[in-house]
């Protein structure tokens, strides 16, 4: 890599702009990296004016993340080559169901030594039914380098910078480092894992365990059912590490910031509590409530859910996880929501 690095972010959503409000301070503070930074805006009309001349000009995401000004060396490009050109730190933060189709064109424009980081809560999803993670499927599309960063970090407070912690998984100790200088502040708190699989699954899983979490909200079941609920979810998640990603798993990292803690954050904050609860309250269907809630943006739970539960499936391991089947089938409309305590009844004895 040069000798000053050029960063680049992929993805200008709510968790995209709040990040780049980091990354852009911190790239105009530290003469590690050159100053600019390229965010890619899939291109969109706001108010009869185009989303990425808003940014360009405002300093603001009036969409995505409004109220919060972003700073000036944060450059908006919805031309996804020219934002990702000459990089050699590519930040990956977009819905994982766009990924593959992002890396084709991406190809052509990859500096040999190029990083990348992926922020992206998800997984893809291979054709025999099992999963890929997405640090892989970036991996194995454009031959580079990736970590990833997880945490209890949700993109609002983020950007008021009140104080939280995140956990970013890297391999590669010299990488870590410099990822750790480009995102980490006084309220914004770094800390770098060698256990990257481990990082990037909790951050897809606790997604449905919040789905959970809002099924209990929205039955009002009350505060000790929704702890049995995160608490019978967190073992699942070690339990799915342990099954099917076991190889470099250290158990502490389930104990930082991108384990329980992001964890309990998303079970009483994050998007997709709130919309399962609505979904059990209102009747409406998710495309709907995605529609009315979101502002555009997709609910991760329950497409994470369907996947883990094809691979759950083909491998004959269904039994071992009831609140990730429970929350499957309840979305799908196979049993009421009230049927996720009868499910979780059957959690087995082993971890």
């Amino acid at each position: 890599m040069s000798q000053t690095k050029r960063v680049a972010i992929i993805g200008s959503g709510n968790w995209g702009s709040a990040i780049a409000k980091i990354v852009g301070a911190n790239t105009a503070k530290f003469p590690h990296f050159e100053n600019e930074v390229r965010m890619y805006v899939y291109e969109e009309m706001v108010d009869g004016k185009k989303l990425s001349e808003i940014i360009n000009t405002e300093h603001e995401n009036v969409k995505y993340l409004p109220g919060h000004r972003l700073p000036e060396n944060i450059v908006a490009e919805p031309d996804l080559l020219n934002a990702a050109r000459d990089a050699d730190i590519l930040i990956f933060v977009l819905p994982h169901a766009f990924v593959s189709r992002i890396c084709k064109p991406l190809k052509d424009v990859i500096k040999p030594g190029t990083i990348g980081i992926s922020l992206i809560k998800g997984f893809g999803e291979l054709p025999n039914g099992g999963i890929e993670l997405i640090s892989d499927v970036i991996r194995h599309s454009l031959g580079i380098e990736m970590s990833v960063l997880m945490g209890a970090n949700l993109a609002n407070e983020v950007a008021e910078e009140q104080f939280c912690e995140t956990t970013i998984g890297s391999k590669c100790h010299q990488s870590g480092t410099i990822l750790k200088t480009l995102f980490q502040t006084d309220n914004f708190r770094v800390t770098v894992v060698p256990d990257v699989y481990t990082v990037e699954i909790c951050g897809a899983l606790k997604n449905i365990v919040a789905c959970a979490a809002g099924f209990a909200d929205g039955l009002g079941l009350g505060d000790n059912t929704k702890a049995a609920l995160i608490r019978i979810g967190l073992k699942e998640m070690i339990r799915f590490c342990q099954t099917f990603f076991a190889d470099g798993l250290q158990l502490t990292t389930f104990f930082e910031s991108c384990g329980v803690a992001d964890l309990i954050t998303t079970c009483y904050g994050g998007r997709n509590r709130r919309v399962s609860e609505a979904f059990v309250k209102t009747g409406k269907s998710i495309e709907v409530l995605e529609q009315e809630m979101l502002n555009g943006q997709k609910l991760q739970g329950y497409q994470t859910c369907d996947e883990v539960v094809k691979m759950l499936n083909v491998n004959g391991h269904t039994d071992r996880f009831p609140l990730f089947v429970a929350v499957d089938m309840i979305y799908k409309g196979q049993i009421p929501p009230s049927g996720i305590i009868e499910r979780i009844r059957l959690e087995p004895n082993d971890n």
